[in-house]
């Protein structure tokens, strides 16, 4: 289980998961319903496990190859493509019944849902957007949070969508840094591929300052308090941090910049809103 749950980076919920948490909070502001919260952790989870067990096996021919992959469980032979089948299976299952379990709009849109979030992962094999497409996927955890208990659009989730659509999409450029040879080589498409690492630095950098602009639009359009606004210029450092962690001479800092900066950055942002929003 452990060398499953590593292999489809499970940790890397965390990501994700708040911003579903966050905007469900927002939509009634307040705490949910326990049973309308549980279906949609279970949602979240769910689609995740199903979008990065799709991943992994699209992609095992060339994790098995690329120095940076190679050694992962998979990769190794440690976990078989069948566990990894099943546990793709289990995710999208839990993921359907959940958003099924909600209301009218989560059924309608459950299905779509689950094709962008298995799609994204083939995306690279044609265009070096693939970083947006990655983003467009996890923007849909704060969009499903908020719609799950307050169907129709809303300003505050375009705008939070939109900031975690670019928040995701710089901080998958940095990370697509690593795989410049290998990625020209096979073939795959990403921005430092296409452009050059320097240039895809410059790239994220701006997509950034987009995110922490979109999150401050969210911050008022919300209409929250000091607190929030504390929350919102401290993931815009976080931002800073990973940048400044990075340069096009040394990479070997991308790992600690994408780990740290990103966890921390969606834990601050939905601690200190919802604080903010309680009092």
């Amino acid at each position: 289980m452990k060398r499953l749950l590593n292999t489809i980076k499970f940790s890397h919920t965390a990501f994700a998961l708040p911003f579903a948490i966050l905007a469900a909070c927002l939509a009634v502001h307040g705490i949910p319903a326990g049973r309308d919260l549980a279906w949609i952790v279970a949602a979240a989870l769910g689609a995740r496990t199903a979008a990065m067990a799709f991943n992994r096996l699209a992609d095992l021919r060339f994790d098995r190859v690329n120095p940076r992959t190679r050694a992962w469980p998979l990769s190794r032979g440690e976990v078989s493509p069948g566990a990894v089948a099943i546990l793709l299976i289990g995710g999208a299952g839990v993921f359907l019944f959940a958003s099924w379990s909600l209301n009218s709009w989560t059924r309608a849109l459950c299905v779509p849902t689950l094709a962008v979030l298995l799609g994204y992962s083939i995306t690279k094999r044609f265009t070096w957007g693939c970083h947006f497409a990655l983003g467009f996927a996890l923007a849909i955890a704060p969009a499903g949070g908020w719609i799950a208990l307050r169907p129709g659009w809303d300003p505050v989730w375009g705008l939070l969508s939109a900031g975690v659509l670019f928040w995701v999409a710089g901080f998958d450029i940095l990370y697509a840094c690593q795989d410049v040879r290998f990625d020209r080589r096979e073939g795959l498409h990403s921005i430092p591929a296409r452009f050059g690492i320097p240039t895809a630095l410059r790239a994220s950098c701006a997509v950034h300052v987009v995110c922490a602009l979109l999150f401050a639009a969210a911050w008022a359009a919300a209409g929250l308090g000091a607190l929030a606004a504390c929350g919102t210029a401290a993931a815009a450092a976080l931002l800073v941090f990973q940048h400044r962690w990075v340069r096009a001479s040394d990479l070997s800092r991308v790992n600690a910049a994408f780990f740290t900066a990103n966890g921390l950055l969606s834990a601050v942002l939905m601690s200190t809103w919802l604080i903010d929003m309680a009092f």
